[in-house]
């Protein structure tokens, strides 16, 4: 086999033909010598990633129109010719033998959206991480977001294993994080994803603090930056102790320069950032109260602050592509502000309060309630949602994107998966009618048990807006599960009939008969499948995955039914014995799911009080 790059040499591009040689060689015959060529042409203007690819058993062309979009290209040969990239880890795909007179593909794509990409969340290893990265362009996807400056919070959460007393903590330094987040980037590069970097933590950073997560700090604010934090009841100080929950004084000019200056310096240091976040703090009903900051909006402030960093950018010549959010206070449109050069900015909207019992309908009407400081409620309803993305889009008709969180917390009230799959599919098939140009999910990275279908539906319908759900979930079971599948769909979307993600999410009250009976019925589901079905000869793939996911379903199913009848304590402690079988379990289930994070929605949003 001999594969040429017509190309300037490209790191991409070398991964590519890299990728390329590898899969055909383990595919085709032994002695088989097809030749291949790489090539990119110019994109079109605002042209999404696209590819073509000419493929017979003598070889052929695969062209992008960047070198991203050829690993595209040759990621989209492979799976034609039934490669499935069924979950992250090389150990965790099917890689089919073929004859020669079976290479043969014609293939015309460009992605339905320009944005297709994943934000890091839970808790995270240094392979989970570059598991999940080598993973993404596999299914379509072309970007990854790494909060904060340093991936640090995520990693020490799985080093110290929080929640989980059972594994020893290990230690770990910002210092590591930031060697992880160098070689998460550097793999990154080799791929072509774009990077989207910090996000949270800039007011907090802005007091004098490192602000690498939301955890309290110890240390008190210095008395010479007091006067910079938001003023609260007549008080100002960090926000429940947390620095990236804390708002600033943007009436301030010192508070306004330090701020600024730091977005602006990060912007000179890091030019490999693709896409840089720029939020405010992750917390609402905290905004500042004093005189000047109430005449006018957080909105009006923070459009401000936005104008001001684009002309410094301007200034030193970097095009940095900065990412403002609809979040929060920020959900309503500023009153005077406006964006001077809309091609500097992205929109990000995030409706982190949505309900996940059904899917966007943009069609529905909405309206939006007064803005009244520090009082606000979070949007529930979809309509209600979309009413505050169409009256920011009213001012604002640049490039943006959905930031949604299926895979954050809702997820674990869908023990069977193929409800949240069919919302993530629909949510991406709306997009374009939403006037969004693509999708960031936010989300735990070992999102996988029972299976990774949300995510292979996210990746595929990003790059593929036409593809059809069944069959996208057809091909999935049957790569993960082979003669298994039809049994494993079955048992999963019967799971998923019994679906309760607001509940978990927290959204509802707390005692509710219908969510018992549906609890009561997930528990049945999952003790009839275990009792029908031998263990795995050895745990491990997908078929032992789906075995373990059966036992904390009914466990966790259990405890559910308890708290929705209101009986508080029993649940407590059906809570502490799915706990207790995770914890056992975690090391050998790591990569499928986040022991750390279920503990943490179920407890902080659900209700359970171990």
């Amino acid at each position: 086999m001999s594969i040429t790059v017509t190309h300037a040499p490209d790191d991409t591009l070398a991964f590519a033909a890299a990728e390329l040689q590898s899969y055909l060689g383990r595919m085709l015959p032994a002695g088989a010598a097809p030749a291949f060529a790489l090539a990119v042409r110019a994109p079109q203007v605002g042209e999404n990633d696209a590819f073509r690819v000419d493929v017979s058993p003598a070889g052929g062309v695969i062209e992008g129109n960047c070198p991203r979009a050829v690993l595209l290209g040759v990621y989209d040969l492979l799976h034609s010719l039934g490669c499935r990239f069924w979950a992250p880890g090389r150990d965790k795909e099917l890689v089919p033998a073929i004859g020669l007179e079976d290479l043969s593909a014609r293939i015309r794509r460009t992605a339905s959206y320009r944005h297709r990409g994943v934000c890091i969340e839970g808790a995270d290893s240094r392979e989970n991480i570059l598991a999940f990265i080598d993973w993404l362009p596999k299914l379509g996807f072309n970007s990854f977001f790494l909060q904060f400056k340093n991936p640090y919070p995520f990693l020490a959460r799985w080093r110290r294993h929080e929640h989980n007393p059972l594994l020893p903590p290990e230690p770990i330094t910002v210092a590591d994080g930031a060697a992880v987040m160098a070689e998460a980037q550097g793999e990154m590069a080799r791929r072509g994803l774009a990077l989207h970097k910090v996000g949270h933590g800039w007011t907090g950073q802005a007091l004098g603090y490192e602000a690498l997560g939301w955890s309290p700090d110890a240390a008190p604010l210095a008395e010479e930056l007091r006067p910079l934090a938001a003023e609260l009841d007549g008080v100002r100080g960090l926000y429940h102790g947390v620095p990236a929950e804390t708002n600033l004084c943007l009436s301030n000019p010192q508070a306004r320069e330090r701020l600024i200056s730091l977005v602006t310096d990060y912007a000179r240091q890091a030019p490999e950032v693709d896409y840089l976040h720029f939020w405010m703090a992750d917390y609402y009903n905290n905004v500042c109260e004093c005189p000047a900051c109430r005449r006018t909006t957080l909105s009006d402030q923070y459009v401000s602050l936005l104008n001001e960093i684009d002309r410094r950018l301007t200034e030193a010549g970097l095009d940095t592509r900065i990412v403002f959010l609809l979040y929060q206070e920020l959900l309503w449109p500023p009153v005077r502000e406006r964006l001077i050069h809309p091609d500097r900015f992205v929109m990000m909207f995030a409706p982190i309060s949505r309900t996940f019992q059904r899917s966007y309908d943009p069609d529905a009407a909405g309206t939006i309630p007064p803005y009244r400081r520090n009082r606000i409620t979070l949007p529930g309803s979809l309509e209600e949602n979309l009413a505050f993305l169409r009256r920011w889009q009213e001012i604002f008709d640049g490039d943006s994107f959905l930031y949604d969180y299926p895979l954050g917390r809702a997820h674990y009230g869908d023990l069977g998966y193929v409800h949240i799959a069919r919302i993530i599919h629909r949510d991406i098939r709306r997009l374009r009618r939403l006037g969004l140009n693509g999708y960031v999910s936010c989300q735990e990275l070992r999102a996988g048990s029972p299976n990774f279908l949300p995510n292979y539906v996210m990746g595929r319908t990003l790059l593929d807006a036409d593809a059809d759900f069944d069959a996208l979930t057809r091909e999935y079971f049957s790569a993960a599960y082979g003669p298994r599948a039809d049994r494993a769909r079955e048992f999963l979307e019967a799971l998923s009939a019994c679906q309760l993600c607001d509940y978990v999410n927290g959204s509802g009250p707390r005692t509710d008969p219908s969510v018992a009976a549906a609890a009561d019925r997930a528990q049945a589901l999952c003790q009839t499948f275990l009792s029908e079905n031998d263990p795995a000869p050895d745990g491990s793939g997908a078929w032992g995955a789906l075995l373990h996911h059966a036992r904390y379903a009914a466990l966790l199913a259990r405890a559910l039914g308890l708290l929705a009848r209101g009986r508080t304590e029993e649940a407590n402690g059906a809570w502490g014995e799915m706990a207790a079988f995770i914890r056992a379990e975690e090391m050998a289930y790591q990569p499928w799911l986040d022991v750390y994070r279920v503990q943490d929605v179920t407890t902080v949003y659900t209700g359970f009080q171990p």
